[in-house]
Protein backbone atom coordinates (compact mmCIF):
# COMPACT_ATOMS: atom_id res chain seq x y z
CA UNK A 1 0.00 0.00 0.00
CA UNK A 2 3.04 2.26 0.26
CA UNK A 3 4.07 1.65 -3.34
CA UNK A 4 3.68 3.95 -6.32
CA UNK A 5 0.24 5.27 -7.27
CA UNK A 6 -1.75 3.17 -9.72
CA UNK A 7 -0.54 -0.17 -8.43
CA UNK A 8 -2.81 -2.94 -7.12
CA UNK A 9 -2.68 -3.85 -3.45
CA UNK A 10 -4.74 -6.98 -2.70
CA UNK A 11 -5.23 -8.26 0.82
CA UNK A 12 -7.16 -11.11 2.37
CA UNK A 13 -9.81 -10.08 4.89
CA UNK A 14 -11.23 -12.46 7.49
CA UNK A 15 -9.04 -15.15 5.92
CA UNK A 16 -11.72 -15.54 3.22
CA UNK A 17 -12.15 -12.60 0.88
CA UNK A 18 -9.57 -10.94 -1.35
CA UNK A 19 -10.03 -7.17 -1.59
CA UNK A 20 -8.63 -4.96 -4.35
CA UNK A 21 -7.17 -1.57 -3.50
CA UNK A 22 -5.61 0.94 -5.85
CA UNK A 23 -2.59 2.67 -4.34
CA UNK A 24 -3.10 6.43 -4.50
CA UNK A 25 -0.35 8.13 -2.54
CA UNK A 26 3.27 8.89 -3.07
CA UNK A 27 5.70 6.02 -2.78
CA UNK A 28 6.61 5.34 0.82
CA UNK A 29 3.37 6.78 2.23
CA UNK A 30 0.60 4.17 2.56
CA UNK A 31 -2.60 5.34 0.88
CA UNK A 32 -5.10 3.41 -1.21
CA UNK A 33 -8.73 3.25 -2.28
CA UNK A 34 -10.69 0.05 -1.71
CA UNK A 35 -12.69 -0.90 -4.81
CA UNK A 36 -16.03 -1.76 -3.25
CA UNK A 37 -18.11 -2.35 -6.39
CA UNK A 38 -17.82 -2.52 -10.16
CA UNK A 39 -20.57 -2.23 -12.74
CA UNK A 40 -20.07 -4.98 -15.32
CA UNK A 41 -20.07 -3.44 -18.79
CA UNK A 42 -18.89 -6.61 -20.55
CA UNK A 43 -18.14 -10.22 -19.75
CA UNK A 44 -20.78 -11.21 -17.18
CA UNK A 45 -20.43 -14.89 -18.10
CA UNK A 46 -16.69 -14.74 -17.39
CA UNK A 47 -17.40 -12.97 -14.10
CA UNK A 48 -19.82 -15.73 -13.11
CA UNK A 49 -17.22 -18.38 -14.02
CA UNK A 50 -14.54 -16.61 -11.95
CA UNK A 51 -16.88 -16.24 -9.00
CA UNK A 52 -17.79 -19.93 -9.22
CA UNK A 53 -14.08 -20.85 -9.29
CA UNK A 54 -13.53 -18.82 -6.10
CA UNK A 55 -16.66 -20.32 -4.53
CA UNK A 56 -15.40 -23.84 -5.31
CA UNK A 57 -12.40 -23.20 -3.03
CA UNK A 58 -14.66 -22.51 -0.05
CA UNK A 59 -15.24 -25.42 2.30
CA UNK A 60 -19.04 -25.16 2.10
CA UNK A 61 -18.95 -25.53 -1.69
CA UNK A 62 -16.57 -28.44 -1.98
CA UNK A 63 -19.39 -30.96 -2.29
CA UNK A 64 -21.27 -31.42 -5.58
CA UNK A 65 -24.42 -30.15 -3.85
CA UNK A 66 -22.66 -27.08 -2.48
CA UNK A 67 -21.24 -26.23 -5.88
CA UNK A 68 -24.65 -26.74 -7.52
CA UNK A 69 -26.21 -24.37 -4.97
CA UNK A 70 -23.50 -21.75 -5.65
CA UNK A 71 -24.01 -22.13 -9.41
CA UNK A 72 -27.78 -21.69 -9.03
CA UNK A 73 -27.27 -18.56 -6.88
CA UNK A 74 -24.96 -17.07 -9.50
CA UNK A 75 -27.43 -17.80 -12.29
CA UNK A 76 -30.06 -15.82 -10.36
CA UNK A 77 -27.70 -12.92 -9.67
CA UNK A 78 -28.40 -9.94 -11.94
CA UNK A 79 -25.38 -8.80 -13.98
CA UNK A 80 -25.21 -5.46 -12.17
CA UNK A 81 -24.77 -7.24 -8.80
CA UNK A 82 -21.96 -9.63 -9.82
CA UNK A 83 -19.27 -7.38 -8.32
CA UNK A 84 -21.30 -5.45 -5.75
CA UNK A 85 -19.01 -5.80 -2.76
CA UNK A 86 -15.26 -5.70 -2.20
CA UNK A 87 -14.90 -9.49 -1.94
CA UNK A 88 -17.14 -9.94 -4.97
CA UNK A 89 -15.05 -7.51 -7.04
CA UNK A 90 -11.98 -9.67 -6.54
CA UNK A 91 -13.92 -12.91 -7.08
CA UNK A 92 -15.60 -11.63 -10.26
CA UNK A 93 -12.21 -10.84 -11.79
CA UNK A 94 -10.33 -13.84 -10.39
CA UNK A 95 -8.11 -11.55 -8.32
CA UNK A 96 -6.14 -12.80 -5.33
CA UNK A 97 -3.18 -11.54 -3.32
CA UNK A 98 -0.76 -12.59 -6.08
CA UNK A 99 -2.02 -9.57 -8.06
CA UNK A 100 -0.43 -7.17 -5.56
CA UNK A 101 2.10 -4.95 -7.31
CA UNK A 102 0.41 -5.07 -10.73
CA UNK A 103 0.58 -1.69 -12.47
CA UNK A 104 -3.07 -0.90 -13.25
CA UNK A 105 -2.16 1.98 -15.55
CA UNK A 106 -0.35 -0.07 -18.21
CA UNK A 107 -2.40 -0.60 -21.37
CA UNK A 108 -1.56 -4.31 -21.73
CA UNK A 109 -1.99 -5.28 -18.06
CA UNK A 110 -4.47 -8.13 -17.46
CA UNK A 111 -6.28 -5.81 -15.03
CA UNK A 112 -6.20 -2.11 -15.67
CA UNK A 113 -7.95 1.18 -15.06
CA UNK A 114 -9.51 2.64 -18.18
CA UNK A 115 -11.46 5.71 -19.11
CA UNK A 116 -15.12 5.29 -19.95
CA UNK A 117 -15.23 5.34 -23.78
CA UNK A 118 -18.66 7.00 -23.61
CA UNK A 119 -17.32 9.78 -21.35
CA UNK A 120 -13.93 10.88 -22.69
CA UNK A 121 -13.65 13.60 -20.03
CA UNK A 122 -14.24 11.07 -17.22
CA UNK A 123 -16.57 13.47 -15.51
CA UNK A 124 -19.19 12.66 -12.95
CA UNK A 125 -21.44 15.53 -11.99
CA UNK A 126 -20.73 16.63 -8.43
CA UNK A 127 -24.39 16.15 -7.52
CA UNK A 128 -24.07 12.49 -8.57
CA UNK A 129 -21.29 11.89 -6.04
CA UNK A 130 -22.11 10.82 -2.51
CA UNK A 131 -20.07 10.28 0.62
CA UNK A 132 -21.07 8.15 3.57
CA UNK A 133 -19.46 6.44 6.52
CA UNK A 134 -17.45 3.33 5.80
CA UNK A 135 -18.82 -0.15 6.32
CA UNK A 136 -17.34 -2.54 8.90
CA UNK A 137 -14.93 -0.20 10.66
CA UNK A 138 -16.67 0.30 14.01
CA UNK A 139 -13.72 -1.50 15.62
CA UNK A 140 -11.55 1.55 14.80
CA UNK A 141 -13.48 3.77 17.21
CA UNK A 142 -16.14 6.42 16.76
CA UNK A 143 -13.83 9.07 15.32
CA UNK A 144 -12.65 6.85 12.45
CA UNK A 145 -15.95 5.04 11.93
CA UNK A 146 -17.89 8.29 11.60
CA UNK A 147 -15.76 9.75 8.81
CA UNK A 148 -17.49 9.99 5.45
CA UNK A 149 -14.70 8.29 3.50
CA UNK A 150 -16.90 5.98 1.44
CA UNK A 151 -17.50 7.57 -1.96
CA UNK A 152 -20.09 6.36 -4.45
CA UNK A 153 -22.18 7.45 -7.35
CA UNK A 154 -25.41 8.25 -5.52
CA UNK A 155 -28.04 5.53 -5.87
CA UNK A 156 -26.00 3.45 -8.32
CA UNK A 157 -27.46 -0.03 -8.60
CA UNK A 158 -24.09 -1.79 -8.37
CA UNK A 159 -23.02 -0.12 -5.10
CA UNK A 160 -22.64 -2.49 -2.16
CA UNK A 161 -23.91 -1.85 1.33
CA UNK A 162 -26.03 1.18 2.17
CA UNK A 163 -26.69 3.23 -0.93
CA UNK A 164 -25.79 6.79 -0.06
CA UNK A 165 -28.14 9.29 -1.67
Amino acid sequence: MAGPAGVAYVYLVYGMYDCLNVVTGTEGAPAAVLIRAVEPLAGPDRMRADRLMVEARRKVSRTPEGLDAARARLERTPDHRLASGPGLVAAAFGIDTSWTGLDLCVADAPLRLERDPDDPDDTIASDAMAASTRVGVAYAGADWASRAWRFTIAGHRSVSGPRAR
